[in-house]
């Protein structure tokens, strides 16, 4: 059951919410433990075509959903139940209905879309037919996002645990795995990929039926008024989500269309799997920006000034959990690496830059978010010009010599930038800052943690790699404790609930 529209944001909800949320996420370290797998299975060269191809339908669907799955989060919780069922009505309208008709015309371009991407020579003669195929996660990906996007602008964080973790990654492997068994191996792995969406897709109209009245959905009236402010409320957001997207996905898409033949293919992939790892602690900051959206708009419409609060705990705990998070990727990053295919052990530096970057995002906790919900139209897309700017002026002087690694450090500091901007805006616009009084203290035990782990990491290395990561992995559990329970205060830690209670920390 829902809290109420008009209840009072608590830290209890930010933490329970962004605990689901968490638990929702995990889809992507699953994701993670999966990658080795198909770069076993099918090779760096197939699963560097597959990374590009769903980076080019995750930009396209940032394009084609006009950011309704943000949108929705700004104006459902502050719509009366006709006018929430119209507003996800019509997001789906905009977004989906169009997904389809560019999934058409892909498909039906396939050949000179393939002419553009560089593929292994046992992939090209599959290549159009793969393109044909995927081409079809468009409109599946554009509708799960919606959906659940929906579902959580109802404070629903939980729901997407199965969606994410059970169907969306457990199904794709499973799927991949079975192709692969009967001889499915060129574009096994993308249609192992369309028919986890598929799955999913189908799922989530449950998911939506579960929050949404489905008769009220089909017969709801989208006044003017409503068109014109998820519009008015996307397009603002729009640049913004693009870039983000962009800075994620659009690198491999480069590396591919720059180097010839296989070894574009192979330059993808290395990036992909790369970006994959670094993606674990943007679970965390993840967690918080799906939750803190909805939760800020519905605050905000009663009482903005109960903002502050909020976000400074939320950007203590981002801290608390992410930043001895980061230490333990970089510390066994060789040894994560070493699970894929040998030629993955290139992509190091590319991921030690890429986790530092998601580590400094997450200092400054949800800002992002906070100013597309909260703050003016005008600033996503300043924050998204200032790290477009930073990005490809970087990228134009460091990728000629440094290659991969050139395009992670120019990624890696425009993303940084963009939630760093975010921080500056709000404390001008509502006074709002990430930090008080209690934020340097968890700063401080966080890197305390962090400094622990390393040290252990160096008395550990005579032991040999493979024992050194696994008492790395074993040591996180214990300093993580420490670090919650000497970084944050009683209050703070009392949010965690019973939870909290069962393993000491309240």
């Amino acid at each position: 059951m829902t809290p109420p529209a008009d209840a009072d944001v608590s830290r209890r909800d930010v933490a329970r919410g962004a605990g689901l949320a968490a638990l929702a996420r995990l889809g992507a370290l699953v994701e993670v433990v999966a990658q080795p797998i198909y770069t076993w299975l099918f090779g760096i060269a197939t699963y560097g075509i597959y990374t590009v191809l769903w980076a080019a339908v995750n930009i396209l669907e940032n394009i084609i959903d006009l950011s309704m799955t943000q949108a929705l989060q700004r104006v459902v919780p502050v719509e009366g139940e006709e006018g929430a069922h119209a507003a996800v009505k019509f997001a789906l309208i905009v977004s989906v209905g169009p997904a389809v008709l560019v999934a058409l015309a892909i498909s039906l371009l396939a050949h000179p879309v393939a002419a553009l991407l560089s593929a292994a020579p046992e992939d090209l003669a599959q290549l159009p037919l793969a393109i044909a195929l995927f081409a079809w996660a468009l409109p599946l990906w554009t509708f799960v996002e919606v959906a659940t996007s929906a579902a959580r602008a109802r404070r629903a964080f939980g729901p997407e645990i199965r969606l994410r973790i059970m169907w969306e990654q457990v199904a794709r492997l499973l799927f991949a795995i079975a192709l692969f068994a009967v001889g499915v191996e060129s574009i096994g792995l993308l249609l192992a990929h369309l028919l986890s969406l598929l799955m999913t897709a189908i799922l989530s109209v449950r998911l939506l039926c579960r929050y949404y009245d489905g008769r009220l959905l089909l017969r709801a009236r989208v006044s003017p008024r409503l068109r014109r402010t998820l519009l008015a409320s996307g397009f603002a957001l729009l640049p913004a989500s693009i870039t983000r997207r962009m800075f994620n996905d659009l690198p491999p898409i480069i590396l591919n269309v720059l180097l010839p033949g296989a070894s574009g293919a192979t330059a993808a992939g290395l990036f992909g799997i790369a970006r994959k790892v670094a993606s674990i602690p943007m679970i965390v900051r993840q967690a918080f920006q799906y939750v803190l959206a909805p939760l800020a708009s519905s605050q905000a419409a009663r009482d903005r000034s109960a903002i502050g609060p909020l976000f400074a705990f939320s950007t203590r705990l981002s801290v608390v959990f992410v930043v001895p998070l980061t230490a333990l990727i970089i510390l066994i990053s060789n040894d994560i690496l070493s699970a894929f295919a040998p030629e993955a052990a290139a992509a190091l530096p590319v991921l030690v830059i890429l986790v530092l970057a998601r580590g400094m995002e997450a200092v400054v906790g949800p800002a992002t978010p906070l100013v597309e919900m909260i703050g003016h139209r005008i600033l996503p897309l300043l924050n998204s010009l200032i790290g477009l700017a930073a990005w490809l002026a970087l990228g134009l002087w460091l990728g000629p010599g440094l290659g991969a690694t050139g395009m992670a450090i120019a990624v890696g500091i425009g993303s940084v930038l963009i939630a760093w901007a975010a921080t500056v805006e709000l404390r001008i616009s509502d006074g709002l800052l990430p930090f008080d009084r209690g934020s340097g203290r968890s700063l401080a035990i966080a890197l305390v943690g962090a400094a622990g782990l390393a040290l252990a990491g160096h008395a550990l290395a005579p032991l040999g790699a493979r024992p050194r990561a696994i008492g790395l992995l074993l040591l996180f559990w214990p300093a993580l404790w420490l670090v919650l329970r000497y970084g944050l205060g009683p209050a703070d830690r009392g949010a965690f609930g019973k939870l909290g209670r069962k393993i000491g920390l309240a």
